[in-house]
């Protein structure tokens, strides 16, 4: 039975990718930071432990623990991120070291600590970028370029772990269902305040943390668009799947650069004088 361990199990996309692969004849090892969701985890049948990707400590456990337990690891699904959501500007620096901590530098390093079971079985890396890193939106700044490094390292590691015979591909969702949105809103309120430049635009900047949730796709379909691409030959070093994910990138590469922003500040209502 082949072994896969995802990060950030607690809902969304990576509970139905610990589902689909469960179903798909995988033992999987299914992580997230709180307690309560690892129970959940370990109740569904998972081999749950918990783990917060930025700790590296806790990486090196868990993989000493797999290594021991003779599981090898043919599939290593990076999942775990969030949203940084709100004017860049007003995040800073510290917003914008913060979302590459956990979407950027944490995969990295996950990467590498499990590195050598990977090596041992001829194994698969999964990242989950996202469409934001194609199309890059206001009030998102940080998110889109954490999905834009994350697919640039995802080029990167394919052909460097190619000689492994590691496989590495990038997944690129568009709107799926999850609670993405409610975890941005949530930022975008600590983040925001009545001083910030960009505050008579709050509405826009919320509604830019909820686009995650316009007709979103459900995150079980996804996941088993990810189960069918990982079964193909060759692997596809690039899947898009749910709402937009065609779409959007289609338009970040046909249409012109002026049109395209003047759509954007439109939208966000960053036409007018503030």
């Amino acid at each position: 039975m082949p072994t896969a361990l995802i990060t950030g199990c607690s809902s969304g996309i990576g509970r139905a990718l610990a589902d689909a692969l469960r179903d798909g004849g995988y033992q999987v090892w299914a992580t997230a930071r709180q307690a309560g969701d690892v129970e959940r985890l370990a109740a569904a049948g998972f081999t749950a432990r918990a783990l917060d990707v930025n700790d590296r400590p806790a990486l090196l456990r868990l993989a000493d623990e797999m290594q021991a337990s003779g599981a090898g690891l043919d599939l290593l699904v990076n999942n775990a991120g969030y949203g940084a959501m709100g004017p860049l500007l007003d995040g800073g620096a510290d917003a914008l070291r913060q979302q590459f901590e956990t979407n950027v530098f944490a995969l990295v390093d996950v990467t590498r600590v499990f590195f050598p079971l990977l090596r041992r079985s001829q194994g698969t890396v999964v990242n989950i970028g996202s469409v934001s890193g194609v199309l890059v939106t206001p009030f998102a700044g940080a998110y889109c370029a954490s999905k834009a490094a994350v697919h640039a390292l995802s080029d990167a590691l394919r052909l460097e772990l190619s000689p492994f015979g590691i496989a590495v591909m990038q997944v690129q969702p568009g709107a799926i269902a999850s609670q993405f949105a409610s975890t941005a809103q949530r930022q975008t309120a600590e983040v925001m305040r009545a001083d910030s430049p960009w505050w008579p635009l709050r509405a826009q900047v919320e509604a830019r943390a909820r686009a995650s949730q316009d007709h979103p796709t459900p995150a079980a379909q996804l996941a088993r668009g990810v189960l069918a691409a990982l079964e193909r030959r060759p692997l596809p070093a690039v899947v898009r799947l749910g709402n937009g994910s065609t779409a959007l990138p289609l338009l970040a590469r046909l249409v012109p650069r002026r049109l395209l922003d003047w759509a954007l500040r439109k939208r966000f209502g960053l036409l007018r004088r503030l």
